[in-house]
């Protein structure tokens, strides 16, 4: 932590360290989508070019809204992606997102418990919201895997 910042921590550093998890995966999977966007070729590229564009800011958004209640509640974000994997392949790709999106849901799901079981209603309800969005992905993702 910053030496200069001095914040008092109001949750566990388990949901703490699982918020910067979710932070971690959150720019990672920005990254990979936009690149995979930038990358697609082809009719099939072509046809989920802005989808994919579209998903990769959602993902930042999230990260943002992630960071901001992991300060407010006394950690520091980290700038650390996890692993980013394009994929070489158009099905090596989607194959990809989809498990990096069942993580998420996982992950989302385990830190709604932690949160809920800490009295935190808010990160709770925040990553109530994310879910849905994951979900969502993650729905998109497999329609994608049908049709190539």
């Amino acid at each position: 932590m910053n030496n200069n910042i001095k914040v008092k921590k109001l949750a566990s550093k388990k949901l703490l360290g699982m918020l910067n998890d979710a932070i971690a995966r959150e720019i990672q999977v920005a990254i990979q989508y936009m690149w995979q966007h930038v990358q697609w070729i082809g009719v099939k590229g072509f046809a989920v070019h802005d989808e994919l564009k579209s998903i990769a800011v959602t993902e930042m958004k999230h990260a943002e809204k992630i960071a901001e209640r992991l300060f407010y509640l006394g950690d520091i974000p980290t700038t650390k992606p996890n692993p980013i994997n394009v994929g070489k392949t158009l099905n090596a790709m989607i194959q990809q997102d989809i498990k990096d999106e069942a993580n998420a849901i996982k992950l989302y799901k385990e830190i709604i418990d932690v949160a809920t079981k800490e009295g935190d209603v808010t990160t709770a309800f925040i990553f109530k919201q994310i879910l849905e969005d994951e979900e969502d992905h993650h729905d998109t993702f497999t329609t994608l895997a049908e049709a190539i």
